[in-house]
């Protein structure tokens, strides 16, 4: 199980120490052959701002929490306010030592400066909150600084910038991991709270889960071009080289799910992504996607998704217009 280690300095506002295993979490329970520990390891002195609502944390680690990140696959260091001198000298070691042993390094907002300070940017690109970015590169220049980056990689390092930079890096860091069908229906979940079992059980898989062998891979895509064709199982099972039996027990074992309920849910999937990127009326989806009427389309995505396709393209389209509207820099003096 890969472990995601997020280093909470003091003063990191409240909502980045809950985006790593909001996120981790979400792709846990959404995708059942996906597996995350994500352990909230906070250094020396450590407390969290927000006025009235902040708080300390403990720990199970020793060294308050340092020690956590010695097994980390990845470490996230979120955005704090800036500490003079830069970070403690037992932070800066525990990154470059995690560095070192070739561990996979984020940083969100004012969370690049750290990284900066210790050392581990130097020659590499990076970003930060949009209104730091020239402060950044002032202070290191030996830092290649984006300023219009959202989420930027070089090397192990991902550094990501804007109120939202730890989702965003999150959700990247999980596409690289496990492919862009697992990242987008994260995303989906996270920003439009679908119900994660789609109605079929909690270890119902997703178009996109890896296939044992990949037996079944030509035929999987051979569906995926005929959506819009009324398939039988003996035509599925004539491509497959199967018998319709065989045939189903093979695509029992290889994605969870009988032949017919796997096209179905592959429709239904094809359907969100007509739905999100263009304006088709649902008479024409229901077509193209082979669920023959707008009466039977509607049911059937209310019965995978909760919801119905015109409020989901709705919601989609809020998601995304929130997240493109251009952000303001932190406040004056706030390096969060």
């Amino acid at each position: 199980m890969p472990v995601i280690a997020a280093l909470l300095l003091d003063g990191v506002p409240g909502h980045h120490v809950t985006t790593p295993a909001l996120c981790f979490g979400t792709a846990d329970r959404c995708h059942p052959w996906v597996s995350y520990e994500v352990r909230l390891c906070a250094a020396p002195g450590f407390r969290s701002t927000g006025g009235p609502s902040s708080f300390g944390l403990a720990t199970p680690w020793g060294l308050d929490g340092l020690e956590g990140l010695s097994e980390a696959d990845t470490v996230l260091v979120p955005g704090h306010p800036e500490q003079p001198g830069g970070p403690p000298p037992e932070v800066a070691g525990t990154l470059r030592a995690a560095a070192d042993r070739g561990c996979r390094i984020g940083a969100f907002g004012a969370g690049t400066f750290t990284l900066a300070a210790a050392g581990l940017l130097d020659g590499r690109r990076a970003t930060t909150v949009p209104g730091l970015t020239a402060e950044l590169a002032r202070r290191h220049p030996r830092i290649e600084v984006d300023p219009h980056g959202e989420v930027v990689a070089d090397g192990p390092f991902h550094t990501a910038a804007g109120v939202l930079g730890g989702v965003d890096l999150c959700l990247r860091l999980i596409t690289l991991d496990h492919g862009e069908a697992v990242g987008v229906e994260t995303e989906r979940q996270l920003f439009l709270d679908l119900p994660a079992d789609h109605g079929e059980g909690p270890d119902a898989p997703v178009s996109g889960a890896a296939v044992s062998g990949d037996t079944l891979g030509p035929t999987l895509d051979w569906l995926e071009t005929r959506l819009d064709q009324p398939l039988t199982l003996d035509e599925i099972a004539a491509h497959a080289g199967l018998t319709v039996r065989g045939l189903s027990r093979r695509f029992r074992a290889e994605t969870g799910l009988p032949p017919l309920q796997y096209l179905l849910r592959v429709r239904i999937q094809w359907a969100q992504r007509l739905l999100e990127r263009g304006d088709e009326p649902v008479a024409r989806i229901a077509a193209r996607t082979g669920l023959g009427t707008p009466a039977n389309l509607r049911h059937q995505f209310q019965r995978y998704t909760g919801t119905t396709p015109s409020v989901y393209r709705a919601a989609f389209r809020s998601m995304v217009d929130s997240l493109a509207r251009p952000e303001d820099g932190p406040p004056k003096g706030d390096r969060r």
